[in-house]
């Protein structure tokens, strides 16, 4: 499988991407969810400001295929949003860990368990 899990991030079972950078967590979807989608066309972003709990809805992504909702792998306060997507979508296929960040959270607190390291993401998804 020729699918990319940079080793700076961690995963969750959801297929979401974080970069924790002290209380913030910049979050996306993994090129593995990305290309499981395929050409994605739409994406519904949460807004700034907005109280966001564990495994919440963050927005959904919708492709030619179908509707995906996507998850906080984290809880907080969304503080950024990636604007670039609205007109621009097919960033989360071509750019999933660049360009195609969805947001930005500030942490309540992070419980690294609940957040997969690259090792334990490739087995998920059987890449190697």
């Amino acid at each position: 499988m020729g699918v990319t899990v940079p080793q700076q991030l961690r995963y969750s079972k959801d297929h979401e991407w974080v970069l924790l950078s002290g209380s913030q967590a910049r979050v996306g979807i993994t090129d593995y969810a990305q290309d499981a989608l395929g050409d994605i066309v739409f994406i519904q972003l949460p807004d700034v400001g907005a109280e966001i709990e564990l495994h919440q809805g963050l927005g959904e992504i919708e492709s030619t295929k179908s509707v995906n909702d996507v998850y906080a792998p984290v809880a907080g306060r969304v503080i950024a949003v990636n604007e670039a997507l609205i007109a621009t979508p097919e960033l989360l296929n071509t750019d999933p860990y660049g360009l195609g960040w969805i947001c930005d959270i500030e942490i309540d607190a992070v419980n690294e368990s609940d957040l997969m390291s690259p090792q334990e993401y490739s087995a998920l998804i059987g890449a190697h």
